[in-house]
């Protein structure tokens, strides 16, 4: 397909045309409820089965898949010219990564890690079970990369490789890093396992928060980590479009609105993933027994900025981004008190 030409005047963008070529499923809406239960079909590129997640707070910043790879299976190599952020939901595995005349190098994944593969470079990814198939879900600036190029063989078949980012080097992929203490930073290529990885405090949020910023394989794009102890919530606030929330634990819902309009509230467990739409407030609210942990995979970050989010820490009536709790819609805390409530648990957020 010349996506030059069919895209030329036409209500869908290049990657939308992509996407269709592509022949696996489209998830459209606010939110999946379980990464680990949407419906795959073959994909041909892949050599393994997927489907697109295509969320309405994506708006065109960045798009997302599912990939699942069945028992003792393996995808085709693969190169792009766009950045991918990859969460493992379930299985174990490996990857192998390399460039044109460096040594490969191959690590081992599980449920819980997360990692990204070099721009451009060359990766495989392989089921080790024998009886159960692996799944991840990748985060990716391709929209804007498709749209821009409109040409498929130079995203897809381009020779040309960044060194500067990955040269083959040994322990690239070890699972170490270290921490930009200044930006609240862990840099890193590889992470064993994030639903236990030490955080920091993140009180700026809300009362009793702890988060993390990830800056994996020299990305533009990058990650956080943020966890609510239970019977509390963060203020709400809000951003450019793409952050992809996936729930790692706890039960609770958000609620996601516009300026002056109604709210919509989205319920979430384990698996579930949602997106904020670009300038919508949202906010997140933990009634459950237990702490909520959630990771955010984003087309921005802090390290190589793209975007100013300095303001989202701030008090929206000084020309920040965020709503302090005593000037927030006092059904709010009613409501969450009622769903404390109903599972018994004990209300710690002060608002005052």
């Amino acid at each position: 397909m010349d996506l030059t030409k069919a895209a030329a005047y036409s209500e869908q963008t290049p990657y939308d045309l992509w996407q269709e070529q592509e022949e696996i499923p489209i998830l459209r809406g606010h939110c999946v409820e379980d990464l680990t239960a949407i419906p795959v079909a073959p994909w041909r590129r892949m050599g393994a089965l997927g489907s697109f997640i295509n969320l309405v707070g994506s708006g065109r910043s960045c798009g997302s898949y599912v990939c699942e790879i069945p028992p003792k299976g393996e995808t085709k190599p693969q190169r792009c010219l766009f950045e991918q952020l990859i969460y493992v939901v379930k299985g174990r595995g490996a990857t192998t990564v390399w460039n044109d005349g460096t040594k490969k190098q191959s690590f081992e994944w599980q449920e819980g890690s997360l990692f990204s593969p070099p721009l451009n470079a060359w990766h495989q990814h392989f089921n080790v079970q024998g009886d159960e198939s692996a799944r991840f879900v990748a985060l990716t600036d391709a929209p804007p990369m498709i749209n821009r190029f409109r040409n498929l063989d130079f995203v897809f078949a381009n020779s040309f490789s960044f060194l500067d980012r990955f040269d083959g080097d040994d322990g690239y992929y070890n699972g170490k890093g270290k921490e930009i203490v200044s930006y609240r930073t862990w840099e890193s290529s590889f992470i064993p396992d994030i639903r236990d990885f030490q955080l920091r405090d993140r009180s700026q949020r809300g009362q009793g928060a702890t988060g993390i910023r990830l800056h994996l394989a020299a990305n533009t794009m990058s990650a956080h980590l943020e966890q609510y102890p239970s019977g509390t919530y963060p203020r709400g606030h809000r951003h450019g479009p793409g952050a992809h929330l996936v729930i790692l634990s706890g039960e609770g819902y958000s609620f996601l609105w516009e300026d002056g309009q109604p709210k919509i509230r989205i319920d979430w467990r384990p698996g579930s993933l949602f997106v904020p739409p670009a300038n919508w407030f949202h906010q997140h609210f933990n009634p459950d027994n237990q702490p909520v942990r959630y990771l955010a995979l984003k087309p921005w970050g802090f390290t190589y900025k793209v975007e100013d989010l300095s303001k989202t820490d701030q008090d929206i009536r000084v020309g920040g981004t965020q709503i302090e709790y005593r000037d927030q819609d006092p059904a709010i805390h009613e409501i969450f008190r009622a769903e404390c409530a109903k599972r018994g648990t004990e209300v710690k957020v002060r608002i005052t």
